[in-house]
C-alpha cells in the first residue's frame, strides 16, 4: 500500500532541536513540490515549510530562521530540521506535496515542554 511515514517527532524543552523525516513508499516525491504541515490542538492544518524541485525553499514567518526544509530524491524523504523550538511549536507534524493532494499519513508529534 502506498503510504508516507513520517518520524523524527518527540518531546523537547524549549530552545531544543528535533529532526523529522519524511518517506514515500513509492518514487513519487521527486515529482512534486514538497511541504511540511503542522496541525495543533483544536487549530486547522497549517503549511509551514516548502521546498521546489530546484530546492528553493519558502518558509512562514513563525519558523523562519529556526525550520530549515530539506529533500534528498534518491531516498524519496524530505526533512525537516526545526532548531529553538518554542512551546507554540507543539503540534502533529505531517509532510506532503503542494497542495497536499498526496494520501495523508498519521504524522508525528512534536511536543516541546518544560
Amino acid at each position: 500500500q502506498v503510504q508516507v511515514v513520517e518520524s523524527g517527532g518527540g518531546l523537547v524543552q524549549p530552545g531544543g532541536s528535533l529532526r523529522l523525516s519524511c518517506a514515500h513508499s513509492e518514487s513519487i516525491f521527486r515529482i512534486y513540490p514538497l511541504a511540511w504541515y503542522r496541525q495543533a490542538p483544536g487549530k486547522q492544518r497549517l503549511m509551514v515549510a516548502t521546498i521546489d524541485l530546484n530546492g528553493y525553499t519558502v518558509y512562514v514567518d513563525a519558523v523562519k530562521g529556526r525550520f530549515t526544509i530539506s529533500r534528498d530524491n534518491q531516498k524519496n524523504t524530505v526533512y525537516l530540521q526545526m532548531n529553538n523550538l518554542k512551546p507554540e511549536d507543539t503540534a502533529l507534524y505531517y509532510c506532503n506535496n503542494v497542495p497536499g493532494t498526496l494520501p495523508w499519513g498519521q504524522g508525528t508529534q512534536v511536543t516541546v515542554s518544560s
